[in-house]
């Protein structure tokens, strides 16, 4: 059996829902944080996170200077004809509208169907063809650093930058998984959770509603205001979550010359410029969700997002982190997530780190037992290298490697599904092998108790699939190019994902 199902464990987010010492310039705000290296000198590993260092900021009305054209990327191109799609097990037309890159409007037009709630298994859906009809821009906006939950944005201090605009956002609350948390906390939240830089995330907020330097801003809805209006994403967590979820797909998708173009409202579409770095394409592709081309031509322009950008923080290109990912960079030695002598099912081949726009960094593990769905599990889930944990809440555990106490620097691992009965509390530092927690369906939506497991390196999702392999004890993983289904390979043993336990997926050390 090569080909084998997927899991059915998902992080998605509402229709599925789920080094250094920092140097603060000479005349820093007071929203930028002092030096936060939180554990003794002597206890740092051989190999930590490069320093970050604040430049100094120039006048946001400075001229503005074009950044070198990144070398011209090879984009695909649209098709010349109307496809057709059979559809499988799990679709919705969300779902194919999403995989095609296509607003569901359009796919519902071209599909009138009687009920698009109710697919049938082997249905032709047609998956009609886009003509190019608004001009490219090949501005740059931001650089690729400014995009993610990265060095540079571990000095900014979110509650107290917020508190200084004194605009709607300072005195926000709203009610995340039955708790009540201020605008800061969201917006802290959601740059953890989705890896996106807070400053970005505040940047779009200002320029689509004003509520960060105003205190009635001008959002037509006090449900949407990043202007994203669909019942089922009201509040600024839904919101931004949403917003973190766009801008992940347009940069992982870029990265790989997966995506080349926008559509936007009435179905009309503009190419990417190739010469484009992946942060500014992200935000290009994630400001023109939902929008007119008039509103998105500014939006991209200079008078636009960057605009906005630069007067709360600068100008963005002064705060690239330069080499985000060293060309020579290796993924330090790391165990398999459970303890020696248990053998666990590999349910899930790379996947999205979080949400559906996130580059396939994540791998899927069941604990053994012959329960299914959502049981509690004594097994429990280990530390796969040295490190110290800084995040342990919601289902999550997030691991430093470099032992700074910032999940900004250099390499942290994601625990995901983490249940918080005996979960490993933070500020802990634990060493390979040591007990994190039990696998469990906290956080998120999942359809049965496994860890979600997933690499960042300076705030980058680092896929599972391409690029720098992903090696548990010796066993890499390796991707099929459909969501979820994999296989780990060892010497000569392959082990493939599966929903559920068989025996090709039974996985020890």
């Amino acid at each position: 059996m090569k080909r084998l199902a997927i899991t059915g464990s998902i992080l998605t987010l509402c229709l599925l829902l789920l080094a250094g010492c920092i140097q603060p310039a000479p005349d820093a705000r007071p929203w930028l944080l002092d030096e936060t290296a939180t554990i003794p000198p002597e206890e740092l590993p051989t190999q930590p996170a490069p320093a970050v260092t604040l430049p100094t900021q120039r006048p946001p009305d400075s001229p503005y200077y074009t950044p070198t054209p990144d070398q011209p990327r090879t984009l695909p191109t649209l098709r010349a004809e109307e496809d057709t799609y059979l559809v499988q097990a799990g679709d919705s037309l969300a779902i194919i509208a999403n995989a095609y890159n296509l607003p569901l409007e359009v796919l519902l037009a071209a599909n009138p169907l009687e009920n698009p709630n109710a697919l049938e298994v082997g249905q032709a859906i047609t998956i009609p063809t886009l003509t190019p009809s608004v001009a490219s821009s090949a501005f740059k906006i931001i650089p690729d650093s400014e995009l993610v939950y990265g060095p540079v944005s571990s000095t900014l201090d979110i509650l107290a930058f917020i508190a200084a605009q004194g605009g709607h956002l300072a005195s926000y609350s709203d009610t995340v998984d039955e708790e009540s948390l201020s605008g800061a906390e969201v917006v802290s939240r959601v740059a953890a959770e989705f890896s996106v830089n807070p400053r970005l995330l505040l940047a779009v907020l200002e320029y689509r509603s004003n509520w960060v330097t105003s205190k009635k801003g001008t959002s037509t809805s006090e449900d949407f205001p990043i202007g994203f209006v669909n019942p089922n994403y009201k509040g600024l967590y839904l919101q931004l979550a949403w917003l973190a979820n766009q801008l992940n797909r347009g940069f992982y998708l870029y990265q790989i010359n997966a995506l080349a173009y926008i559509v936007l409202d009435e179905g009309k579409v503009s190419f990417l410029d190739p010469t484009l770095n992946a942060g500014t394409a992200a935000v290009q592709y994630a400001l023109g969700q939902n929008s007119s081309s008039e509103a998105w031509r500014t939006s991209v322009s200079e008078e636009g997002l960057y605009q906005t950008y630069s007067e709360l923080f600068g100008i963005p290109f002064d705060l690239t982190f330069e080499d985000l990912l060293p060309a020579d960079l290796q993924q330090p030695a790391l165990e398999l997530p459970f303890e020696k002598g248990s053998e666990w099912s590999f349910t899930g081949g790379p996947h999205a780190g979080w949400g559906t726009g996130s580059a396939w960094a994540a791998l899927d593990f069941a604990p053994p037992g012959d329960e299914f769905g959502c049981f509690k599990s004594d097994a429990w889930v280990t530390a796969v290298a040295d490190g110290v944990i800084v995040r342990s809440e919601n289902g999550e555990v997030v691991q430093d490697l470099d032992g700074d106490g910032l999940e900004q620097t250099g390499w942290t691992i994601l625990y995901m599904h983490v249940g918080a009965l005996e979960r490993v509390k933070a500020g802990t530092r634990v060493k390979t092998g040591d007990r994190i927690g039990h696998a469990s369906c906290e956080g998120g939506i999942t359809n049965g108790t496994h860890l979600h497991l997933a690499r960042r390196y300076n705030g980058v999702w680092i896929s599972a699939d391409v690029g720098l392999p992903f090696v548990l004890s010796g066993w890499t993983s390796a991707g099929d190019g459909e969501e979820y289904s994999g296989t780990l390979t060892k010497d000569d043993r392959v082990v493939y994902s599966w929903n559920g336990r068989v025996d090709e997926n039974q996985i020890g050390h």
